[in-house]
């Protein structure tokens, strides 16, 4: 069964810095995409970015274009969320999963198999 655990979230104000971290227990077909999903308070789960191993692509929901940057660390089986300029509206619990390959909507949480418990990120004005 796969784990994935992810650290690194805090209250941050307008304007700072944060990096999420997301260790997984395998880095295996299973998890050779990896993404961060987050879910405002009220509101549904939404993608922010996803990376794939296969092909080094990465993909960014416009919102966070410019401001995140998602890297991984093969050896360590962890995948990183740089988060810069972080607004009020990036106040959320972020979550990290992971599937085999992408198809379908991408953006979908339905479409992965693996979460992590999620971590609360809380940006104030």
């Amino acid at each position: 069964q796969v784990q994935l655990v992810e650290s690194g979230g805090q209250s941050v104000q307008a304007g700072g810095s944060l990096r999420l971290s997301c260790a997984a227990s395998e880095y295996t077909f299973r998890t050779n995409c990896m993404a961060w999903f987050r879910q405002p308070p009220g509101k549904e789960r939404e993608g922010v970015v996803i990376i794939c191993r296969d092909t080094g692509r990465s993909y960014y929901v416009d919102s966070v274009k410019g401001r995140f940057t998602i890297s991984q660390d093969n050896a360590a089986k962890t995948v990183y969320l740089q988060m810069n300029s972080l607004k009020p509206e990036d106040t959320a619990m972020y979550y990290c999963a992971a599937r085999a390959t992408l198809f379908g909507d991408n953006w979908s949480p339905r479409r992965y198999n693996y979460w992590g418990q999620g971590t609360q990120v809380t940006v104030s004005s």
